[in-house]
């Protein structure tokens, strides 16, 4: 059974490609992660970050 853990939110294309280039591919891989990280990659914005942030949070889990 897979959790929510093991596959990144529903967010922006250009968000998940940035993630995934970088080696992120799952949520479990964010915890973490510190928030200025995840800014600088290119098609990372707010809005993705914010829905990373509270997907997090649903596991008691934070970005850095």
């Amino acid at each position: 059974m897979t959790s929510a853990l093991d596959a990144l939110p529903r967010i922006g294309a250009p968000a998940t490609r940035a993630l995934n280039n970088a080696g992120y591919t799952t949520l479990r891989d964010l915890a973490g992660v510190p928030r200025a990280e995840l800014a600088r990659l290119h098609g990372m914005g707010p809005k993705a970050l914010g829905i990373i942030q509270r997907s997090l949070e649903e596991h008691d889990l934070r970005l850095g």
